[in-house]
């Protein structure tokens, strides 16, 4: 998945939402605070 991360946030960000299964809205923006940093 890093490479992923590395090749296009978006995608990565649509993949992760569906292989992490995210539990709420709240999971989702840490990992997305997360790809900002």
């Amino acid at each position: 998945m890093e490479q992923l991360k590395k090749l296009d946030k978006v995608a990565y960000i649509r993949f992760a939402s569906v292989y992490r299964s995210f539990e709420d809205i709240k999971e989702f923006g840490e990992e997305i605070a997360r790809l900002e940093d």
